[in-house]
Parts: structure tokens; C-alpha cells; sequence
């Protein structure tokens, strides 16, 4: 278990209603029974080393907590149901009592099985009525929130600690009871996934529920870097094994070496040779070994240790996190009822597996963030008092709930912990070219110095339309940006992931129909990343010119893609991309320009306004040059509300803070709880419209100027079009461009296209 701080004031609560929370506390407290429902009753009393607890102790520990942390406090006159139920069923919180000494837990002959089970019944019971009732603080459902998540960890604890005691029996009896075939596939190709770096931000978002560890966000420079493409597989371990990889002290930490030693490791938990084939013990009992399952079962030194053998590293959690952002928590949990990590298909592309399967170690030390302070009371002693001597683990298991993950999740163990799920992705670093600084020939800038516009004037005038609106553009201060971020990592968010995903699988076709010796011009470079990707498959490019109206932005990713290409001609131009802009001429003259526009950015633009910008992207191009560019598709009207307007509300706390933007850059006196946030998609137009509706009739007043509101009234904040395969190329053929090739995903969400100019 990653014993997390338990701290509702510091912990980030997903908001849920009373309701909410009683469906949710029924139904994990369901799936703790369920998966003790598998066990007969004289072995619930099981433990197999100092590091398990017998499933009984879970049961009931999870019981203790909300009795002591909800029932004690909202039931002023509350009586425990078995005063020595506290000293038994504490686990580490020191100011609330003592507790039974960890390691003597399976000797708990008492409380019986059916003892534990009527103790859960009434405080169930009881939680129940709470919640029914109404009336809770909302400290008590933050409380009763976390300790949801609590005992999601404790039935990831049952699972692996089951498994352990299990295989110890000579009888090697199954958790789960099955003679049916494992279906088998062979592990795709590893390859690496490139990553440009920069400063980038990590920690918990701040939306939904989160522990203290993962708090506060902050900023972490990572050099560039690659991750595999997946995890490391039984097969590859083995070879490892086969190579003398546990006889060879060059490759081990000394503390990994010694324990070695000592405790005579030679292979993962789990596995043993029986007459020639290799085996290894699972909830469903002795099994041959999967050569392209992932390998599970490893201590950090181990996984330290084949890192160095295959000539890499293990990731930094910074740099987990960052790749793992653009992933979607998908991947075998403990819902798929596998109870096992399951092979990679071959078809998966980009970062695969970062959820689910196994725990990846990290080499991260597990410390606190910059910011982060030792809670105060006696739910906050889960967490600080643990961060020392630990390493984390990223990504949840095949033993964790799909519910209970997330990108932000720090899990953490010491070193030398084999008997949970944990297993390995490997990491490398890119080194940059040393020496490369701003002024060099590679990163020449040519600065027109864009305005940005009267934002006052700009506010004025859409607010005085028959239809008031705001420009767009305006929705990206530094809180903005940061919330756009948010978004993008959001599971409705799909564009980015699967553009990255497209870009990851056919940047080589791309690159096949571009041809060799281009020059790269990108419209709103951003970060590049994306380019990154087509600059790595592209023949000899000649030049790469990203344009950005933001500089500092500009510099920060062309540097780090100077310090990645090395013998690329990086050329900078600080320009609004939708005005007139020269491109500097790079020192080898190209055979072909093409005008990279990832992203769906297109669709902000009404069609007339999208054929005015592809006819400067033409004329930019020039005779014979091309044009690659991210395009959104129509499809259902459910999958584009949701990305526009998601569960967690970060879609509606990017649209709102152009309001508080405006109060506080222009003095305005909006009323932001007064405005919701709206995303309707027009099936006819086929197109998302941002919206800003007044939820009440209200004035609001800028400077000297008036502006009067009805309830329903709306500010119109941005449009994102939506389009056909086809309706695409019409609408580039009329800037003169060609349709040459199309690529999307596998449920064609999203399309990139390649066109021409005749």
C-alpha cells in the first residue's frame, strides 16, 4: 500500500455529494468483501512475513478507520463497538492509541471472522444513515472520501499479501480457481518514445481527489529524454538471468548486492524452474512463465540492476509523469479480474502501459515537493513521517482499481519490497549539444515583435455586439495556459493524446510523402513536441522555423530542440502567425517548404477565416510545398461535449477565468459564480461553441461602461469546427491546396493531413 497522508484538509476532495459518496462507500466496501469472499474462514487469519497483514486485519482496519475518523467525530455520544478494537486494528497513527506489533497480526486468533464481519455491519450501518441523513461537514465527507481511497489501498494490500502467503503452501493453492487457457501473444518490438523536456509541470492538478504527497504542483526542468514504449517483459528478464545478471556486481547497488547475497535471490518472487521450463506462482496457482507478459515481482535494486545491464536507466517520477500525460488510465486493473499483468497487443503505439499491469519503479527518491509541509493531526501522520529511505513506484497494477489512479499518484516502497506487482520501464537520457545558447547560428531569432491587442478595447467591443463574445485569445493568461495543460490531460480530452498517437505510428509515412532536404515552418509552435516526432522521421531536413507569438516560450523549445538535432538549422521567428511574417532563409536551400499546423487550432476558425489563413500558409509554402496540419472530425455529439466540458470542471475553470482575468487586469466587477460554463455542440454548423452564460439578470460594470445581462444571456468565447475527411480537402482546395494523404486513429477521432500546392 502507498501509504499516503490521510488528511482531508490537505488532501484535494473530488467535491462528491453525500449521495455520491453512499453509492460509492457501498460499493467499495462491497469489493473488500468480495474479494475476501474467495477464502474460507479458517484463512482469514494467514500472514506470511512482517511486511503482510492477514486479510482479517484488513477487513477490520478498514472498519476502524471510519469508526474512529467519521463515526467518533458525528456522533458526539458515539460508543465503540469492541473498546479493543482500537489497539488491535490501529495500524501507525501514534495519537490515537497504541497498536498490535504488525508482525504478530496472524496470530489474531480473535476476533473471529464472523466477529469482524457484524463489526463492519454496524459501522456500515451507521456511515450509511450519515450519509442518507444529510447534515455531514464538509470535513466529515472528506473524511469519509478518503478513507474510500484508503481502503482501495487496503484491497490492492489483500490481494498481494494473499499471494505471498499462498506461495508458501506446498500445495501452491489458486486464489482464483480455473483451468481455462491463457491466451498468448508475442511482445511488440520495444522501441523509444522521445520526450523534449524543458520545464514542465508536475504534481496533482487540483481537480478531483488527490493525496497530500502530490501536492503542491510545481515546476521541475527535465533535460530530454526517451522512455520505453512499453514494459519490460519476462523473456527480456530472463535474458538478463541467462546473461549472469545475478552474478555480476558491476551491475548492482551495493545495498542491491549485499541482499542479493544474503537472502540468495536468483531470479523475481514467484518464479522456480521445474524439470527444464520455467514457472511462476499467480493467484491462479503455478503457471508456465509468459515470456512477453511483463515481469513482476522485482525489488528496485533489481530493476536498477537489469537497467544497467541493458545500457539505460530507470525514469525519473518527473519524467513518468510528463509522458504518462498524454496517455489515457486505461490498462489491466484489478476490475478485469486478471489478477495478473497481462501482455502488450502489437498494436498498441507511443508510451503503452503506463497504467495498470504493474507498479514502475522510478529512481526518484520519494521526498516531499518543494512546498509541501508536515500535516498537522492525526490523519496527517500517514505521510511525512514516511519520507525517508523509500523509492517511488508510478502507474497502479493489475491489484489496483481503475478508480483509485491517476497520472499524479506517488506509490512508494523500500528498495528491497519484491511481493507487490512491481515491475520495470526503461529510461535514457538524450544529451544535449553542449554550448548551444540563444545566440548561435542554429537559433538565430528574428523578432517582429507582435502586439497583442488592447485587451480593454477587445473586451468592450464583444460585450457591446447583439451577441456579446470575448476573444478568444484572451483565455490564455499564465492561469489559463496552465488550466489548457490540465486540460489536455483530462480523459475526455482525446485531440492531443491521439494526435500524439498518429504522429507516434505514421510520422514515417509523413515523412515518405514529404520527401528530403524540407524546411519545416510550424504555425503556434507551442513545445514542439509533436514535431519533434516529424523532425526524427524526416529525410535531411534543412531548416526547422518554429513561430510563436509568445518568445519566451519560443527560445525555451527551440533551445531544447537545438540541443536535440545537432546538425539542424533551428531559425526562430517570434511573429502572430495570422499576419504577414517573413521566414529567414536558411543556409542550404530546400527542395520543398511545408507548413506544419498540428493541433485542431484550425477549427477556432470561422471557414472563412480557415481559408484566409490556408491561403497564407500557401503562399508560405510556395510552388510545390506542402502543408501538414492537425484536423478534428465530426463525430458523436456526446464524445465532443464531454471533452469540452468535463467531469472535473477544469474545461469550465479555463472558460470562467477570462472573467476573472478581466476583473482583475480591467477592474471589472463580474460575478463568476454568477456565469457557467457551456459547451453544446451544433450538429448543423458541426462545430463546439465556448460559452459563458449568466445564470441570473445582472449588470456588470468596466470602468465607465454598462453592460446589462438577462438570466440565460450568453458570452460567446470560442468555436473549435469540427470536420469530414472530405469536407477538409474542400475547404483546402480552396487556398489551392491538394489532398496527397490522410492518417487517423483506429476510431477516427482525429485526422492529420498531408496536401500540396499544384
Amino acid at each position: 500500500m502507498s501509504r499516503n497522508a490521510l488528511n482531508p484538509d490537505e488532501a484535494a476532495s473530488s467535491g462528491a455529494t453525500s449521495e455520491a459518496l453512499a453509492q460509492r462507500f457501498r460499493d467499495v466496501r462491497l469489493t473488500s468483501e468480495l474479494l475476501s469472499s474467495r477464502l474460507e474462514n479458517e484463512d482469514f487469519g494467514l500472514q506470511s512475513m512482517p511486511d503482510t497483514s492477514p486479510p482479517k486485519w484488513h477487513l477490520a482496519h478498514t472498519t476502524w478507520f471510519f469508526e474512529t475518523f467519521v463515526l467518533a467525530t458525528a456522533l458526539r455520544s458515539y460508543t465503540p463497538f469492541n473498546e479493543q478494537f482500537g489497539f488491535l486494528f490501529n495500524s501507525y497513527y501514534n495519537s490515537v492509541g497504541g497498536a498490535h506489533p504488525r508482525p504478530q497480526r496472524g496470530l489474531l486468533s480473535r476476533p473471529t471472522v464472523a466477529e469482524v464481519f457484524r463489526y463492519r455491519g454496524h459501522v456500515d450501518a451507521l456511515i450509511s444513515d450519515l450519509l442518507h441523513g444529510g447534515g455531514l461537514s464538509e470535513r466529515e465527507l472528506a473524511t469519509i472520501e478518503v478513507g474510500l481511497h484508503h481502503e482501495q489501498q487496503h484491497q490492492e494490500l489483500l490481494l498481494t499479501d494473499i499471494k505471498h502467503a499462498f506461495s508458501l503452501n506446498p500445495l501452491r493453492p489458486p486464489y482464483v480457481d480455473s483451468r481455462s487457457p491463457v491466451e498468448r501473444f508475442v511482445a511488440p518490438e520495444l522501441t523509444w518514445c522521445s520526450h523534449v523536456g524543458g520545464l514542465v509541470e508536475v504534481g496533482h492538478n487540483g481537480h478531483g481527489f488527490g493525496f497530500d504527497n502530490e501536492f503542491p504542483r510545481h515546476h521541475v526542468q527535465l533535460e530530454p529524454f526517451e522512455l520505453a514504449s512499453r514494459l519490460t517483459t519476462n523473456g527480456e528478464y530472463l535474458a538478463f538471468i541467462e546473461d549472469g545478471g545475478y552474478s555480476r556486481p558491476e551491475l548492482w547497488l551495493s545495498d542491491g548486492w549485499a541482499l542479493l547475497n544474503e537472502q540468495r535471490w536468483e531470479t523475481p518472487l514467484y518464479w522456480e524452474k521445474l524439470d527444464g521450463q520455467w514457472y511462476a506462482f499467480t493467484l491462479w496457482g503455478l503457471r508456465p512463465l509468459d515470456p512477453a507478459a511483463p515481469v513482476c515481482h522485482v525489488s528496485y535494486y533489481e530493476a536498477d540492476a537489469f537497467a544497467s545491464w541493458a545500457g539505460a536507466r530507470l525514469p525519473r517520477e518527473a519524467e513518468w509523469e510528463i509522458a504518462a500525460s498524454s496517455a489515457t488510465v486505461e490498462g489491466t486493473f484489478v476490475e478485469s479480474g486478471s489478477f495478473h499483468p497481462l501482455p502488450l497487443r502489437s498494436d498498441a503505439a507511443g508510451n503503452a502501459q503506463m497504467f495498470g499491469d504493474v507498479w514502475e519503479w522510478t529512481s526518484s527518491a520519494y521526498a516531499p515537493y518543494p512546498g509541501f509541509r508536515t500535516l498537522s493531526g492525526s490523519l496527517g501522520e500517514y505521510n511525512g513521517k514516511f519520507m525517508c529511505n523509500q523509492m517511488v513506484l508510478r502507474g497502479g497494477s493489475c491489484a489496483t482499481s481503475r478508480l483509485h489512479i491517476r497520472g499524479s499518484y506517488r506509490n512508494f516502497w523500500h528498495p528491497h519490497t519484491r511481493f507487490q506487482f512491481s515491475g520495470i520501464r526503461l529510461a535514457r537520457g538524450l544529451e544535449p549539444v553542449e554550448n548551444a545558447p540563444v545566440s548561435s547560428p542554429e537559433l538565430r531569432l528574428t523578432d517582429f515583435e507582435p502586439e497583442s491587442g488592447s485587451f480593454l478595447a477587445d473586451v468592450l467591443s464583444g460585450l457591446s455586439k447583439p451577441r456579446k463574445s470575448l476573444p478568444t485569445q484572451y483565455l490564455y493568461d499564465e492561469e489559463g495556459s496552465r488550466l489548457f495543460d490540465e486540460i489536455c490531460e483530462l480523459p475526455e480530452y482525446y485531440p492531443t493524446r491521439t494526435e500524439l498517437g498518429i504522429m507516434d505510428a505514421r510520422a514515417g509515412e509523413m515523412a515518405d510523402a514529404i520527401g528530403s532536404d524540407a524546411l519545416v515552418v510550424e504555425y503556434g509552435s507551442g513545445s514542439s513536441t509533436k514535431t519533434r516526432l516529424l523532425l526524427e522521421a524526416l529525410d535531411t531536413p534543412v531548416a526547422y522555423v518554429p513561430v510563436d507569438i509568445s518568445k519566451e516560450h519560443l527560445m525555451r523549445s527551440a533551445r531544447t530542440l537545438a540541443a536535440r538535432f545537432e546538425t539542424l538549422e533551428v531559425l526562430p521567428v517570434c511573429a502572430d502567425f495570422t499576419v504577414a511574417f517573413d521566414v529567414p532563409e536558411p543556409k542550404r536551400s530546400p527542395k520543398r517548404r511545408i507548413v506544419y499546423f498540428p493541433g485542431s487550432t484550425i477549427g477556432n476558425f470561422e471557414p472563412d477565416g480557415a481559408v484566409a489563413l490556408l491561403r497564407t500558409m500557401a503562399r508560405e509554402a510556395g510552388p510545390g510545398g506542402g502543408l501538414l496540419i492537425g484536423v478534428d472530425l465530426r463525430k458523436q455529439a456526446s464524445v465532443l461535449e464531454a471533452a469540452y466540458d468535463d467531469a472535473q470542471g477544469v474545461t469550465a475553470a479555463f472558460n470562467l477565468n477570462l472573467l476573472t482575468r478581466a476583473n482583475r487586469e480591467l477592474g471589472a466587477n463580474f460575478d463568476v459564480s454568477a456565469f457557467k460554463h457551456r459547451a453544446p455542440y451544433d450538429e448543423q454548423a458541426g462545430r463546439i461553441e465556448m460559452l459563458l452564460v449568466s445564470q441570473v439578470a445582472q449588470v456588470v460594470s468596466i470602468g465607465d461602461h454598462r453592460f446589462h445581462f438577462e438570466a440565460g444571456e450568453e458570452i460567446h468565447t470560442e468555436y473549435s469546427h469540427k470536420y469530414t475527411v472530405e469536407a477538409f480537402a474542400a475547404l483546402a482546395a480552396q487556398a489551392g491546396f491538394r489532398p496527397v494523404q490522410v492518417w487517423t486513429d483506429n476510431h477516427a477521432l482525429f485526422s492529420v493531413h498531408y496536401l500540396e500546392l499544384a
